[in-house]
C-alpha cells in the first residue's frame, strides 16, 4: 500500500547499502531527483540496474556508490561517452566497479521476467553477436517443445526500484503516460517501489488505455515536480538539452565533477528541480 512521503524519507527507509537498485525511465521521466536524493544519503556498495545508463549513473559512479551496473548501452545522449563511467572502468577512480551488459531486449524481458515472479528470461535473441563471450550472465536453452535454442538471461529483481511519473491520486495509484519503457516492469519486479510525482490530484481522470500503478504495487509516492529534470515529463515540461551537452566537460574532469556535485547536489534538495524548469518548454 503506498504511503505519501517526502523524497528524503522515502529514500532512508527503503533503501540500504548492499541493494540492487533501478531507476528507468527510457528518454522520458528519468527520475534525476530519486538519484540526486540517493547521492546525498551516501548510501554506497550498490548494484545498479538500467536500461540506456546516462548522467545519473555517471553522477553515482563518480561519486563512489556503486560496485555493479547491469545494464544495456550507456551515454550521454546525444554527447557520447559517460565519463565517470568509463574512468571508473579503466582507471579505477574513485573505485572499480563490475559491470555486465545485455542488449535492450534481454534487459527488458529479465525485467518482466522478474515481474512474473521467474528466475530467468527466455527469448530470441543474441544469434549471431559476440556479447556472449564477455557476459557469463547470457546463456542457451533448449526448448522442450521444438528444440529450438533460445537465449536465456537471469530475472532481475530489484531490491527498490525508483521512477518519476506524472501524476498520484489520494489513493496512491499512479498514471503513467507518453514513452514508458519498463518503469511499469521494474516496479513490479522490485520488492519496494520509489515514485516522484509532478503533482498529486483527486481523480487521475485519464482515458482508458494509459499505464496506471495501483496503489498495492508502490511503496511510496513523493511529490516532486521537476523531479525528472533534465529530462522531460510530457505535458509538464520538455528536455533540456544544453544541461546534457554542458555535463560532458563538467565530467571529463574529476575536479570540475566533484565541484559540480558539491554544488548542484550536495547542497540542495529536491525542491531545486522545480525552479531549474520554469522557462522550459511544455510538451503536449
Amino acid at each position: 500500500m503506498a504511503e505519501f512521503l517526502s523524497l528524503k524519507d522515502a529514500v532512508k527507509k527503503y533503501l540500504k547499502s548492499g541493494d540492487m537498485a533501478a531507476f528507468e525511465g527510457f528518454t522520458h521521466l528519468i527520475p534525476h531527483a530519486a538519484a540526486h536524493e540517493v547521492i546525498r544519503h551516501g548510501i554506497d556498495e550498490l548494484t545498479i540496474v538500467r536500461m540506456t545508463p546516462d548522467l545519473i549513473y555517471d553522477q553515482l559512479i563518480g561519486m563512489g556508490l556503486v560496485k555493479k551496473m547491469i545494464f544495456s548501452y550507456a551515454g550521454n545522449p546525444g554527447v557520447g561517452l559517460l565519463r565517470r563511467v568509463r574512468d571508473s572502468i579503466e582507471n579505477g577512480w574513485p573505485r572499480s566497479i563490475e559491470i555486465e551488459e545485455h542488449s535492450h531486449a534481454a534487459l527488458a524481458n529479465a525485467y518482466e521476467a522478474g515481474a512474473a515472479g521467474l528466475p530467468c528470461a527466455v527469448f530470441r535473441g543474441y544469434l549471431g553477436t559476440e556479447l556472449q563471450r564477455v557476459n557469463p550472465n547470457i546463456r542457451s536453452v533448449i526448448c522442450p517443445f521444438t528444440g529450438e535454442e533460445l537465449a536465456a538471461v537471469p530475472s532481475i529483481r530489484p531490491d527498490v526500484a525508483f521512477i518519476h511519473a506524472l501524476k498520484a491520486d489520494r489513493k496512491g495509484n499512479v498514471l503513467i503516460e507518453g514513452i514508458v519503457g519498463v518503469q511499469k516492469e521494474a516496479v513490479l519486479a522490485a520488492t519496494y517501489s520509489i515514485v516522484t510525482v509532478e503533482e498529486v490530484v483527486d481523480e487521475l481522470d485519464t482515458h482508458m488505455n494509459a499505464c496506471i500503478l495501483p496503489h498495492w504495487t508502490v511503496s511510496a509516492i513523493c511529490k516532486v515536480p521537476g523531479g525528472a529534470h533534465p529530462s522531460y515529463a510530457q505535458g509538464y515540461y520538455g528536455r533540456d538539452n544544453k544541461t546534457y551537452i554542458d555535463w560532458d566537460p563538467i565530467a571529463a574532469d574529476r575536479e570540475k565533477f566533484q565541484a559540480w556535485m558539491e554544488e548542484h547536489v550536495l547542497k540542495q534538495g529536491p525542491d531545486v528541480f522545480a525552479g531549474r524548469i520554469k522557462g522550459l518548454e511544455v510538451t503536449s
